[in-house]
């Protein structure tokens, strides 16, 4: 890794996302009862979406690349850079939203997709560092 700082991040990433498979409930009904639970997943959820901004806006600005509007503008530059495949791209640029209601509106989150997204999305934060680490070798 040539950044310490994207390396760095990474790190912090890592953690947030071994956070939330260790704590995660294999049933909908325990995270919906389970308050301290809500809490860990979702801070950590919203921090790793944040880490994935924040590395994307790295790269934005080491590789010149054209200057995204928004949070999921990032994962579409990379994109549009051939950093990120489409399919992955698109994938990153949705938990956004939930980062957005985690982050302004906590009471109103929807825990069946935080449910869907740490039973079954995880997975997409993995490929991103990869393909992440790719780019800067």
């Amino acid at each position: 890794m040539n950044n310490p700082l994207i390396a760095q991040k990474i790190e912090s990433l890592t953690h947030r996302l071994k956070r939330i498979e260790t704590k995660k409930p294999d049933e909908m009904n325990t995270l919906l009862n389970d308050y301290d639970i809500q809490d860990i997943i979702s801070v950590n959820l919203e921090r790793s979406i944040q880490i994935c901004v924040d590395i994307a806006a790295i790269v934005i600005s080491e590789k010149n690349l054209k200057t995204a509007n928004t949070m999921a503008g990032c994962f579409a530059a990379l994109e549009t850079a051939k950093i990120l495949p489409p399919d992955l791209s698109l994938k990153m640029q949705r938990p956004v939203g939930f980062r957005n209601v985690s982050v302004h509106e906590y009471k109103s989150i929807d825990w069946e997709i935080v449910f869907d997204i740490i039973n079954n999305h995880l997975v997409n934060f993995k490929l991103y560092i990869k393909a992440i680490i790719d780019t800067s070798l």
